[in-house]
């Protein structure tokens, strides 16, 4: 508690008697004590009213006391403060709510005659009667306004001291920056910028905040250096629980206290008018680091207050810092799934790019750093006698290598330029993960390209995808389109042709890409059959990986039932996942929605997800389109965290808005067969992904863990049913794979299956769950084997990193040599399915 520990005993006592003989002798009381005593009194009257019922006279006592100037001092408007809002009224905030015309005048009063009073408490005591009631409800209206006013009012500065608002220690945060930069923060002016700073309680700062906070920061000693390092501070701050007054017992993690949020907020917003180079990627920084979900994930961000303002201040940046600020907010969407802000980002990348005239799709591409890298995709630094090579190499991957003095190339570091060069190595290792990090960007932003049917014209694309280094490595591994305007399209993969570019197709023939031509990325949806069969053999013959499923990629076209149900696709309903799983899977690929699980409204849940619109247009143009996937509560049983541990699939909806309507139209449902086909495809591609990986199905164990896991004619219908259209990609390029392998004489594929023929029997593995059926009883068999140990010798197009195809190639690797197997987990199974 701040301050003075409250009334004597004797004030106390005094005030007591008067109470129990009646309102006149406490009339009579208070008319006779002025000064010190007179506030005692008022102490001890409000802590009465605060623990009893309603006394005859005590109301209307309090209120002529409120009225009047009694001289609080700071300490005294604190305890009054404390009082209420950190347990010492011994009222709950439902209570003190209840109560609030009776007991909060007096402290408004305490706090405006005091000048200096705890800005947190105040804030605090707000939002608290944002739900206020009591027996005068016209009075609860001016109350909460004079309590916005104290939380505005200017913060009284004495020169060379921090006001205890700015940087206070009901967090980790203010104490550590106090620690951290004591000379800084002595600085003159620093205090008077800091403490205006501070009052800014919204995400967006007024003109006139703005330009009062650029006079403050220029009249501050190094006041560009308080920014950032106060900036960088949050960047490194930990959420935890901080001493804010919390009414509802919640203490959800944080980075900062409500006031040194708003500080921040302040910040954020005077960095906007510095020209520094460091602002924008440190704003962006704040951004991301808010914004990311508690734990590194999920839509509960570390503090939604920062990462709105961050998103808020780029989105405000000018047209001379658009790229930048479209960078930074390009890295967001992965990694910031808390639907707010989302929002945030979308609305802030359109407005800063139309500043600039672009779209933010432009803007982005041109903001994507060379990191240094020469025309090859290497950097060289020395390191004494070596040399370092950062080099970017396709399908976009980067590689860190040592090159000695007689021209050897090593992997890693030798021990002379570790214990010699330890500065610059480390400098060196920070540009692999920044080159590593940004490849990862591009990927993603690349795949968002091909979702969303995106067109550049030949000399962008050059410049901005085929020619730039990291860029570069990326988009040279996937099959582009070009075509002239008159509808026609030709496909293959870039490679230089002089100073331009020829497409290269699947067949060896080559079509240079002209001045004229627009580029898009090839889209197995829009190819027939024979074309998608040739280029996923040239990509298998030639062993050539892409950094994402492009050509192997899966197609959802409109399917006869969907045209039946219209308006919706039950194509993936009634699905048993494994929630958290499935949940993690939504978040990683832009769908968001409310949390199943065993609390109101926990019961069902609708996750969204806006689709890519194409790069090239503006957002008051064309149609911009969402999925709804709906999904249920599954009762698992006793789940003691309340979190759902299974959930059901149901419904796929679409809804469309045109773009004309804003950030801010409404959405209206659209029928299946108005869909764009590359939308319907690519939403239901994502559900797919979420059964395949999050089914119960796809779980080898999952029979035998007891008959309280439940589900079991389920997991028997998805373990052994009909291929999705992942599997059927991957039954075709296991068609091209095997005869490659020394397998080759001891599997044939089924329509479901691969069939494996070993030693001691044969068998069936699934070609959608991995599950194993042995010949000829159908016994399950359950294997779990090493996915790297087989396949690993085997080139595989995708999911080489652990995917089902490599499961099922180890499986069949493992089976065909059934002799030779050891495991006893396995074998005792083998002998009980002959």
């Amino acid at each position: 508690m701040v301050g003075i520990t409250g009334p004597g005993a004797g004030a106390d006592g005094t005030v007591a008697r008067a109470t129990a003989e009646g309102p006149d002798a406490l009339r009579e009381l208070l008319g006779a004590l002025e000064g010190a005593e007179l506030r005692e009194a008022a102490l001890a009257l409000h802590l009465r009213a605060c623990r009893r019922s309603d006394e005859k006279g005590v109301a209307a006592s309090l209120a002529a006391l409120a009225g009047r100037d009694l001289g609080w001092s700071a300490d005294e408007a604190d305890l009054l403060l404390s009082r209420l809002l950190d347990g010492e009224a011994g009222r709950s905030a439902y209570e003190i709510q209840g109560r609030f015309t009776l007991l909060v005048p007096l402290v408004v009063a305490a706090c405006e005659q005091a000048g200096d009073f705890s800005r947190t408490h105040v804030r605090a005591l707000g939002r608290l009667g944002e739900y206020a009631r009591g027996p005068a409800p016209a009075e609860i209206g001016p109350l909460r306004e004079r309590l916005n006013a104290l939380a505005r009012r200017e913060v009284r500065v004495v020169p060379g001291l921090l006001p205890r608002q700015v940087l206070d220690g009901f967090d980790a945060y203010g104490p550590a920056m106090r620690a951290s930069h004591p000379e800084l923060l002595a600085g003159a002016g620093v205090a008077s910028f800091l403490a205006h700073c501070a009052l800014l309680d919204k995400p967006r700062a007024t003109r006139s905040w703005r330009k009062e906070a650029a006079s403050r920061l220029d009249a501050a000693e190094r006041g560009a250096e308080v920014v950032r390092r106060l900036l960088e501070g949050i960047t490194a701050q930990d959420a935890h629980r901080v001493g804010d007054p919390d009414f509802v017992g919640m203490g959800i993690p944080t980075l900062a206290s409500a006031a040194n949020t708003s500080l921040l907020r302040g910040l954020l917003w005077a960095a906007l008018g510095l020209p520094d180079d460091w602002v924008v990627p440190l704003v962006g920084a704040v951004a991301l680091h808010a914004g990311t979900g508690l734990g590194g994930h999920g839509g509960m961000c570390r503090s939604q207050p920062l990462a709105t303002a961050a998103v808020a201040v780029l989105g405000e940046c000018p047209a001379g810092r658009a790229e930048a600020a479209v960078a930074e907010l390009g890295r967001l969407p992965r990694r910031v799934v808390n639907r707010t802000v989302a929002k945030g980002i979308a609305r802030a990348a359109e407005t800063v790019a139309a500043r600039a005239g672009m779209t933010a799709s432009m803007l982005r591409e041109r903001a994507v750093p060379d990191l240094g890298l020469d025309g090859r995709g290497v950097r060289e630094t020395a390191l004494g006698a070596y040399t370092a090579e950062l080099a970017v190499r396709e399908p976009g991957t980067a590689l860190l290598s040592f090159r000695g003095p007689e021209g050897r190339l090593l992997k890693t570091a030798p021990k002379e330029v570790r214990e010699a060069c330890a500065e610059e190595l480390k400098e060196v290792r920070a540009g692999l993960r920044k080159a590593s990090a940004l490849l990862s960007e591009e990927r993603a932003r690349l795949e968002e390209h091909l979702a969303a049917g995106t067109t550049w014209p030949a000399a962008d694309w050059q410049r901005y995808y085929a020619d730039p280094p990291v860029t570069g490595a990326v988009a040279r591994a996937l099959v582009w389109e070009a075509g002239d305007g008159g509808g026609q399209w030709t496909a293959g993969l870039p490679e230089r042709a002089g100073g331009g570019w020829v497409l290269a197709a699947a067949d060896g023939t080559a079509r240079p890409v002209g001045a004229g031509d627009r580029l898009r990325l090839w889209h197995p949806l829009r190819a027939g059959d024979e074309e998608v069969a040739g280029w996923r053999a040239a990509l298998l013959d030639r062993e050539e990986r892409q950094p994402f499923k492009q050509v192997f990629r899966e197609v959802y076209p409109l399917t006869p039932a969907e045209r039946e149900t219209a308006s919706y696709s039950n194509r993936f309903a009634g699905h048993v996942l494994r929630y958290g799983q499935a949940r993690a899977l939504m978040t990683g690929r832009g769908w968001a929605g409310r949390h199943l699980g065993y609390f109101s409204d926990g019961g069902s849940s609708e996750l969204v997800k806006e689709l890519p619109a194409p790069g090239e247009l503006p957002a008051a143009e064309g149609t911009r389109w969402r999925a709804r996937f709906f999904v249920d509560l599954v009762d698992a049983g006793a789940v003691s965290d309340g979190v759902a541990a299974l959930c059901s699939t149901d419904r796929v909806r679409f809804e469309r808005r045109a773009g004309a309507a804003g950030p801010r139209g409404a959405w209206e449902g659209a029928e299946l067969a108005e869909v764009p086909a590359l939308v319907l495809s690519e939403a239901l591609r994502d559900v797919d992904l979420f059964v395949g990986v999050a089914s119960v199905g796809a779980d080898p164990e999952w029979r035998d863990r007891g008959a309280d896991r439940g589900h079991g004619d389920y997991w028997r219908s998805w373990g052994f049913g009909e291929l999705a259209a992942g599997a059927r990609v991957r039954r075709e390029t296991l068609a091209r794979l095997l005869p490659r392998t020394r397998l080759a004489d001891r599997v044939e594929l089924t329509d479901r299956f691969l069939r494996v023929r070993g030693e001691l029997g044969a068998y069936r593995i699934h070609l959608g769950s991995g599950n194993v059926l042995m010949e000829p009883s159908d016994a399950y068999l359950c294997v779990v084997v090493d996915r790297s140990r087989e396949a690993g010798k085997v080139f595989l197009p995708f999911e080489e990193d652990g995917g089902m195809l490599s499961v099922i190639l180890s499986k069949a690797f493992l089976l065909a040599a059934d002799d030779r197997i050891t495991d006893p987990t396995i074998t005792a199974q083998l002998r009980r399915g002959r």
